[in-house]
């Protein structure tokens, strides 16, 4: 099997000869724009030797929408206007994709991280000011996301029609269970998720959902996961050690899609602290735990960016021993 047919064999749930596996991290602000992003994340895959990759969003977090700066009261929300599919927020993305995809000229599998329409609310705004329109006016939240979810829309049609990524990476967030119930997430925020849901998940393409798992000071509040149970996507990454699911539980709980997975991204965890021993040693055990199908190394989210590359060497070549 080469890169592409290992991994989206993994996706179909079909057997591989090794397990695959994909690290990523973000990139300086320095390196968050133009062709040093491109080049800086082509480096990484090929340093890495990753059986495909994940382009990251970095630089392009928030939304520059103009109703969202010095935003004052939820009611403000309801004069959102969608910023359209020729804005440069969306153009950059697709072109920096579309520049990855033709370096790597068919080599792997390439996926386009991206955020809920919340989130890149959240993101603008801060948490706190989020917070308080949906308790002041929860309509109004729920109005700026569907604007939100329409150009993120765009996005997703642009990477995968123009720039040709296999899928994205959708990161769902927000859904701490100290944050909202189970009917208040699925009443305000899931309607814009499943929009932008249905438009990633035309045949060809595959859709990863990304349950991102917070972790506050190491403690790791848990995800009311329940809420994303039935968001269509070909595969799931989520946070093993914030939620507390193992590789067989999280594909179950989804319904036998595949599982991307397994590593603490932490700098508790075995990948960051551990020598070569411990983390070949963990490697084995995470296989062993997942199996030959369906299932997919990786990190519960973002690795810290100072973790010694050499750690992530010595998982993939591990799981590579491993036939």
């Amino acid at each position: 099997m080469n890169k592409r047919e290992r991994v989206l064999a993994a996706l179909n749930n079909e057997e591989v000869d090794y397990v695959p596996g994909c690290f990523w991290r973000h990139f300086p602000p320095e390196q968050s724009h133009g062709e040093i992003f491109i080049r800086e994340q082509i480096k990484f895959y090929r340093d890495m030797d990753l059986d495909f990759l994940k382009i990251s969003c970095d630089g392009y977090f928030g939304w520059p929408e103009k109703t969202l700066i010095n935003l004052e009261s939820a009611r403000q929300l309801y004069g959102m206007k969608p910023i359209g599919k020729d804005h440069p927020f969306i153009r950059e993305q697709v072109e920096r994709a579309k520049a990855i995809v033709r370096e790597l000229k068919g080599e792997c599998c390439i996926f386009y991280t991206m955020f809920c329409p919340l989130s890149y609310l959240r993101l603008e705004v801060g948490w706190d000011k989020m917070m308080e329109c949906m308790r002041e006016d929860p309509d109004a939240v729920r109005y700026a996301c569907d604007v939100i979810a329409e150009d993120v829309c765009s996005l997703v049609e642009g990477l995968l029609e123009e720039a040709g990524c296999d899928g994205v990476f959708y990161s769902v967030q927000n859904a701490e269970i100290t944050r909202f119930t189970y009917d208040e997430y699925r009443s305000w925020v899931t309607p814009s998720d499943k929009k932008v849901l249905a438009q990633a998940n035309t045949p060809g393409h595959y859709t990863i959902l990304h349950c991102c798992g917070w972790d506050a000071d190491e403690a790791g509040t848990t995800n009311r996961m329940e809420v994303w149970k039935d968001y269509e996507s070909a595969a799931v990454s989520w946070a093993m050690y914030v939620d507390h699911l193992d590789p067989v539980q999280i594909r179950e709980f989804f319904g036998g899609r595949a599982a991307w997975g397994g590593f603490d991204n932490r700098r508790c965890g075995v990948l960051y602290r551990g020598d070569k021993e411990a983390i070949e040693e963990e490697t084995r055990r995470i296989i062993a735990l997942g199996g030959k199908k369906g299932f997919i190394l990786g990190p519960d989210c973002s690795l810290p960016d100072d973790i010694d590359p050499e750690h992530i060497k010595w998982v993939l070549e591990t799981a590579r021993r491993c036939i």
